[in-house]
């Protein structure tokens, strides 16, 4: 991503960079306006999208569209207020398989010509449009295909209720592109309207301020008044209801669901307060949750107002709510402040971790945030071992060219880029590190930055030519180096301490029925889980099994561990909660691990496709592309 020179030479930066036209009076706290009134920073060049915005680009969104069921189609007019900067005679829209039937300019709606260019893998094709220097709005009418990945249309049978059908999209990272014409990347700014009719007995929810209950016309409008950038575009159609749970946050969810949901999450408001505490006031006026049917590919998508998230985490016991903590991060770390380019993506998910984390211990204290941190560090070991500690895409500063961006989507994002904070917490202290989060997250709010911007306001702000806490902060081996320095804290935790010496004990012949483990949260069994050895015998693993009720479990955390050993150890009693889970169950972070472990013998591989076949209907298109891949 190219940086901001005159951005950055207004806040006292120094460095070769490139003008970004903003300052730090631009970076109001009315989140009520436009995206030219904040003064964004020019978008950077991304090289997985073919809009040109230093030419021309999008600042507001009218969106005006029908969702068939029947034909499983979207079909309307995506109208663009734009800015013609160099006043030049063409703008560009990214468009992956969406069938565009007309173009017009200006409100008068003048027909235009346009031209749809060659097709390249992963990105789709542009959208050349002819404007002229004076035009300032721009009129596509379209209509989606079979091939737009972001939509996933399921029957009633595949929802809760089994009585409605239900759609729901998923645009990060670049699949905004075959659902709406956009300009689709994440240095991209847009607000949107939004008017949508849907079937009349069902209703329609989006990225935006929302209704709280069905109308009679099935005809519903909302509005977002902050800019956000592409892959936050988000709508669901479907037999939903709204539970609220404070003056400020509530669920919607199918009626079958709703009720298990709203104990669920019963704490958001307490994970919106700590949050505010931390790192500042919430800037988007609602946050609420969409409970989403299990094929929903991701634990959470950070929708702005209203975060989407899997059934998985309705665990019945509140164990699993630290997702709810990551997604309301979001608000601050990405949604707020985003990656420019999907090569600095761990901006977003390295600072939301780590929020995350913080959240947890502000609610449950520092023995359950440590716990977290260690399962995160055990899981960044996974990822750093399957992708080589020497591959570049270990470093947090990636280059995805010529790839899909999804390939980005790890755990060195994640988690290497949450322990690359707490490190700079450890060298400066935890009280001036937040405060140097909180003016990152003021002075950048609502703009898309990048890996170079941040370091250097991280130089300017907070390592102020200090060699030695430069040395120790060790941007280099952090950011741009594969693997992990060395001299990296390796994360430990009181309570999985004792979990050990539980696990010690059964290995040295205690019954599992008599170790104690009354109290365990489910991250402790986790930790047990992950423990056990690769190979098993038939009597351990019933043994436990018969202990602990793995195999029935209502925790999918704990089920998705549990699997993956009754799989290499041929478990029998297991395989129909297996197969019941992978038909049930869509979140790629599950499916991934427990298909690659089906797939490591001839005999567990022929399993795993015939359970594929069955199972894939049930399945978004972003798990979809991974599993297809893996099991041929």
């Amino acid at each position: 991503m190219t940086p901001y020179r005159k951005f950055l030479l207004g806040l006292g930066l120094a460095g070769s960079l490139q003008l970004g036209a903003c300052s730090t009076q631009t970076t109001t706290t009315d989140e009520t306006m436009t995206a030219e009134q904040l003064g964004m920073a020019q978008a950077p060049s991304d090289v997985h999208s073919f809009a040109k915005p230093a030419e021309a680009v999008a600042r507001h969104l009218d969106l005006d569209i029908a969702v068939n069921f029947d034909q499983k189609v979207i079909a309307g007019k995506a109208s663009y207020q734009i800015e013609n900067k160099a006043k030049g005679n063409e703008i560009i829209f990214d468009t992956r398989g969406l069938e565009i039937e007309q173009v017009y300019l200006g409100k008068e709606q003048t027909p235009t010509t346009f031209k749809l260019g060659d097709e390249k893998e992963f990105l789709g094709r542009p959208l050349i449009i002819a404007i002229q220097p004076e035009t300032d709005y721009v009129t596509i009418q379209y209509r989606t295909t079979a091939n737009a990945d972001a939509l996933q249309w399921l029957n009633p049978q595949q929802t809760a209720g089994k009585k409605h059908p239900f759609l729901f999209t998923q645009s990060q990272a670049i699949l905004a592109r075959t659902w709406i014409p956009i300009q689709d990347s994440p240095g991209i700014r847009i607000t949107y309207s939004a008017k949508v009719q849907v079937p009349k007995e069902l209703m329609a929810v989006m990225s935006a301020e929302n209704p709280q209950q069905k109308n009679s016309s099935g005809s519903y409008t909302f509005e977002m008044r902050q800019a956000i950038p592409s892959y936050l575009m988000a709508l669901s159609v479907g037999d939903m209801v709204f539970k609220p749970i404070g003056q400020q946050t509530g669920i919607y969810a199918e009626p079958a669901t709703i009720d298990a949901a709203v104990y669920e999450f019963a704490e958001m408001d307490k994970m919106l307060v700590a949050a505010e505490k931390l790192y500042g006031k919430y800037r988007w006026d609602r946050y609420d949750l969409l409970v989403l049917p299990p094929s929903f590919p991701f634990g959470g998508m950070e929708n702005p107002r209203l975060t989407f998230v899997t059934p998985t985490v309705l665990a019945k016991d509140r164990s699993l709510t630290s997702l709810i903590a990551h997604e309301l991060a979001h608000s601050w770390s990405g949604n707020l402040v985003t990656n420019g380019t999907w090569d600095d993506f761990w901006l977003n998910e390295g600072f939301t971790v780590y929020f995350e984390r913080r959240i947890m211990e502000e609610i449950y204290g520092k023995d359950y945030a440590d716990m977290l941190n260690v399962l995160g560090y055990q899981d960044l070991q996974h990822t750093l071992e399957d992708l080589g500690q020497t591959s570049d895409d270990t470093r947090l500063k990636l280059d995805l060219e010529g790839r899909d961006p999804d390939e980005g989507l790890t755990d060195i994002a994640y988690e290497k880029g949450n322990f690359f904070l707490q490190n700079i917490e450890r060298v400066v202290g935890r009280e001036r590190f937040d405060q140097f989060l909180n003016k990152y997250f003021q002075t950048f709010a609502f703009q898309s930055t990048n890996t170079d911007l941040f370091l250097d306001f991280l130089r300017k702000e907070l390592i102020q030519g200090d060699e030695k806490i430069a040395e120790q902060i060790n941007i280099e081996g952090w950011v741009y180096t594969p693997g992990l320095p060395e001299d990296h804290a390796k994360p430990t935790s009181k309570r999985f301490a004792q979990v050990e010496e539980s696990f010690k004990a059964w290995q040295s012949g205690k019954p599992a029925n008599q170790l104690q483990t009354k109290d365990w949260s489910s991250h402790e069994w986790l930790h047990f889980i992950r423990m056990l050895p690769e190979q098993m015998s038939q009597q351990q693993l019933a043994e436990l099994d018969k202990a602990f009720g793995f195999t029935n479990s209502g925790n999918s955390e704990v089920l998705a561990a549990w699997f993956i050993h009754t799989i290499r150890n041929n478990y029998a009693a297991a395989d129909q909660a297996l197969d019941n889970f992978l038909t049930n169950v869509g979140r790629r972070k599950f499916l991934v691990p427990i298909y690659k472990a089906l797939a490591a013998t001839p005999a567990g591989k022929k399993k795993a496709q015939e359970i594929y076949v069955r199972a894939k209907p049930n399945y978004h298109a972003v798990s979809t592309n991974t599993l297809d891949a893996m099991l041929k």
